[in-house]
């Protein structure tokens, strides 16, 4: 199975600039998308599923233009998970899961923590977060949670990480549960599984041509768990898909 991750930043805009193009040629059998930015209703489903996307599901945040997750997929998931069940995350759209047999597929979108109440707000979600995935692992062992995390893991993942040490998404305290995270959850980082070189990125800033000079940062993953490491075949940053 093909699954890809990409924070669209609001879909029906990427539709109009060829998102739809894209998926067709990279034709994933599972994609999650984060940072939807719209309700089901205000989405043209008609060219998704024309390329194939059958099944589609959405959580869209009660706020509107704002945050929101789905997952887009070629193949009949067994069951479907809006949310978490948790109030304040699900009020955010923020978590969706499709389970495939025994294989359990998440988009997430981790809030960001630009400022003070924000970063209390995030940090709250991701010991919320953690602990929600240790007690699904108990019925749900094989889990892929691929999203928009807002945070860069290691100095390798971000392109000055002196600079940068104390900004948000790069902080000490974030990265040091991301760690955690990954350990007491038992998954493996796709990506770095199979790629352990530098200046390789999935986010970068609109200010000053800073795509064009890769100064960018990793802030999306494909989390695996451990018990389907010998699954694992390829993972990769399609830095050229751009809506």
């Amino acid at each position: 199975m093909k699954i890809f991750s990409y924070n669209v930043n609001g879909l029906r805009a990427a539709m109009t600039k060829g998102f739809v193009e894209w998926l067709s040629a990279a034709n994933p059998d599972v994609i999650c998308l984060q940072e939807i930015k719209a309700l089901e209703s205000q989405i043209d489903l008609a060219p998704l599923e024309a390329a194939g996307y059958t099944y589609h599901y959405f959580h869209s945040a009660e706020k509107k233009g704002y945050s929101g997750v789905a997952i887009l997929s070629k193949i009949q998931p067994t069951h479907v998970q809006i949310g978490s069940g948790i109030d304040y995350m699900d009020k955010e759209g923020r978590i969706l899961r499709a389970d495939y047999g025994d294989l359990s597929v998440m988009s997430l979108y981790l809030p960001s923590g630009t400022n003070i109440d924000r970063l209390d707000h995030k940090l709250q979600f991701m010991a919320d977060f953690q602990q929600y995935i240790n007690t699904l692992k108990q019925t749900r062992p094989n889990l892929v949670i691929c999203g928009d995390y807002n945070i860069c893991h290691e100095a390798i993942d971000i392109h000055d990480p002196v600079r940068l040490a104390n900004t948000s998404g790069f902080l000490p305290i974030e990265r040091e549960w991301l760690s955690k995270f990954i350990d007491e959850c038992g998954l493996i980082d796709s990506f770095r599984y199979f790629n352990q070189e530098p200046n390789q990125y999935s986010w970068w800033s609109y200010r000053a041509n800073a795509r064009a000079n890769n100064k960018g940062w990793r802030l999306d993953y494909n989390f695996v768990s451990q018990s389907m490491e010998n699954q694992l075949k390829r993972a990769v940053i399609l830095k050229e898909a751009v809506h």
